[in-house]
C-alpha cells in the first residue's frame, strides 16, 4: 500500500513538473515571439523614420504618393503582425488542449491503476485473513483436544497413584498394628517423651538466637539541637547501629587502645579466634568535613575546573588526615581488628570521595581504613549480623550434638531393654506352654472320674482344707 501511494505521488509530481515545464516553454516562446515582433516593428519604424526624414526634403512634392505607399506598407505590416499573433494564439491553444488531454488521460489511467491495485490488495488481505482465521480455529481445536487428552491422562495417573498409596498405607498400617505390642508401645512412648523434651530444649536454645531487642529508644533531636558537625554524624551513625544491631553487639565511647584515654565513638563487638579470649573491637568513627564539602559544591555551581580540582585535592587531603587519625588513635591489634571504618553521614559526600581516582584504595591500603556511607555501612552491618548469627549457631551446634549423643545412648539402652523384654516374653511363653501341657495331661487322667454333685465338691474341698489346717496345728504342737 505504501509503495503504491509512493508511486502515485511520484507520478503526480512528475506530471506537475511536466505541466510546469510545458507552460514555462510556452510562456518563453510567446515572450520571444512578441519580442521579435516588437524588435521587427521597431526596426521597421526606425528605417521608415530614417527614410522619411531623409526623403522629406527631397520628395516634398511627392509626399502624398509616398504617404499612400507608407500607409499601405504599414497596413501590411499590421496585418502580418496580427496574423502572427493569431498563429501564436492558435498554437498555444492547441498546446494547452493537447496538454490537458494528455493530463486527463494520464490521471484517468493512474486512477484506474490505483483502483485496481486497491481491489487486488483488499482481495489479498481478505484471503489472508480468512486463511489465518481458519488456521487459528484449527489450532484451537487441536490444542483443546490435546489438553483434554492430557487432563484425562493426568487424572488417570493421579487416581492410580492415590489408590496405590491408599493400599500401601493400609498394608503398612495393618503390618504395624500387628507387630506393635503393649509393652513396646509403653517403652517407645517413654523414649519419645524424653526425645521430645530434649528437642524442646534445643528449640528454645535456637529461639534465643532469633530474639532481638524489642525496644528501640526514641531518636534524640538530631537536626534541631545539633551544635557541632561531629555530633550530627554521631547521631546518624548511632541511629543506624540501633536499627541493625542489638545493644550487646556494639559499644559506645569505647577505649580500644591500651594505654590511651582516647575513646572511639562506636565499636562493634567481634568474636575472637577463641570463644574464651574476650571481645575483639571494630572501631567506627564518624567524620564530616563541612567546609571542604561546601567549597567543592560551590566550585561545581560556578563551573570553574581549577576550583573543582583544588576542592577535590582539599577533600582528599582531609579524608586522608582523618583516616590516619583513626588509625593512630583507635586501632590496636589484638585488642581491635587491624582495620577501622570511617563513616561519612551523606551519600553525596561518600560519592565525591569515591569519585577521586585511587583515594579509596590508597586509604584502605596505607591507613587500613574502610570509608562507608549510610547505605554501604548498612550493608556491612547486615553482613556482620549474619556472621554473628552463624557464630551463635556454631556455638549452639555443640549443645545439639551433645543432645543427639544422649539420644543415641538412650536408643542403645532402649534396644537392650527390648532384648530383655523379648527374652522375658519368650520365657513366659515357654512356661505357659509347659503349663498347658500339664493341664492337658491332668485332664486326660481325670477324664474317667465321675463328677460330684454341685454342693459336694465344695464340702469336700472345705473338709480337706480343715483337715489340712488341723494337721498343721498338730505338727506345730508336736
Amino acid at each position: 500500500m505504501k509503495n503504491t501511494l509512493s508511486y502515485m505521488n511520484e507520478n503526480v509530481s512528475r506530471i506537475e513538473g511536466s505541466v510546469k515545464e510545458e507552460i514555462s516553454r510556452n510562456r518563453e516562446e510567446f515572450n520571444r515571439s512578441s519580442k521579435e515582433t516588437r524588435d521587427e516593428l521597431n526596426t521597421s519604424f526606425k528605417n521608415f523614420s530614417d527614410t522619411t526624414i531623409s526623403s522629406m526634403r527631397e520628395i516634398t512634392n511627392s509626399q502624398a504618393n509616398s504617404f499612400d505607399v507608407f500607409s499601405k506598407n504599414l497596413r501590411e505590416k499590421f496585418e502580418e503582425l496580427t496574423s502572427q499573433q493569431r498563429a501564436v494564439r492558435d498554437e498555444l491553444n492547441v498546446s494547452f488542449k493537447n496538454f490537458s488531454d494528455t493530463t486527463i488521460s494520464s490521471m484517468r489511467e493512474i486512477t484506474n491503476s490505483q483502483s485496481n491495485s486497491f481491489d487486488v490488495f483488499s482481495k489479498n488481505i481478505r484471503e489472508k485473513f480468512e486463511e489465518l482465521t481458519l488456521q487459528q480455529k484449527q489450532l484451537s481445536e487441536t490444542t483443546e483436544k490435546r489438553l483434554e487428552k492430557m487432563r484425562e491422562t493426568v487424572e488417570g495417573k493421579l487416581k492410580s497413584i492415590q489408590e496405590d498409596n491408599a493400599s500401601q498405607l493400609e498394608r503398612m498400617r495393618v503390618t504395624v498394628d500387628e507387630k506393635l505390642q503393649s509393652t513396646l508401645e509403653k517403652r517407645l512412648g517413654e523414649s519419645f517423651k524424653i526425645v521430645s523434651e530434649r528437642l524442646e530444649l534445643v528449640h528454645s536454645g535456637l529461639g534465643e538466637m532469633r530474639n532481638l531487642a524489642t525496644g528501640v529508644g526514641d531518636l534524640k533531636k538530631v537536626l534541631s539541637n545539633v551544635k557541632t558537625r561531629g555530633v550530627f554524624g554521631e547521631y546518624q551513625l548511632e541511629n543506624i547501629l540501633e536499627q541493625l544491631l542489638t545493644p550487646d553487639q556494639y559499644g559506645k565511647n569505647v577505649k580500644t587502645k591500651t594505654g590511651s584515654n582516647d575513646s572511639v565513638e562506636f565499636a562493634i563487638k567481634m568474636p575472637g579466634k577463641d570463644n574464651n579470649s574476650g571481645v575483639l573491637w571494630l572501631p567506627i568513627d564518624a567524620k564530616f568535613p563541612t567546609e571542604v564539602y561546601q567549597a567543592l559544591n560551590t566550585a561545581y555551581d560556578s563551573g570553574d575546573i581549577t576550583a573543582i580540582e583544588a576542592a577535590q585535592k582539599d577533600l582528599a587531603s582531609n579524608v586522608k588526615k582523618n583516616a590516619k587519625y583513626i588509625n593512630d588513635k583507635y586501632i590496636d591489634p589484638p585488642n581491635t581488628t587491624d582495620f577501622g571504618i570511617m563513616f561519612l553521614p551523606f551519600e553525596s559526600l561518600y560519592a565525591e570521595v569515591l569519585r577521586i581516582p585511587g583515594l579509596f584504595e590508597q586509604i584502605q591500603r596505607e591507613c587500613k581504613i574502610t570509608i562507608t556511607g549510610p547505605t554501604t555501612i548498612s550493608a556491612l552491618l547486615n553482613s556482620l549480623q549474619m556472621g554473628f548469627k552463624t557464630l551463635a549457631i556454631g556455638k549452639r551446634s555443640s549443645e545439639v550434638w551433645d543432645l543427639l549423643s544422649s539420644v543415641k545412648t538412650e536408643f542403645g539402652t532402649y534396644a537392650t531393654l527390648i532384648e530383655k523384654t523379648k527374652k522375658k516374653l519368650t520365657e513366659a511363653t515357654n512356661e505357659l506352654d509347659r503349663v498347658g501341657t500339664r493341664s492337658r495331661s491332668i485332664e486326660r487322667k481325670l477324664r474317667d472320674v465321675h463328677e460330684l454333685p454341685s454342693e459336694d465338691p465344695l464340702k469336700l474341698i472345705s473338709g480337706s482344707i480343715d483337715f489340712d489346717e488341723e494337721q498343721k496345728d498338730d505338727e506345730d504342737v508336736a
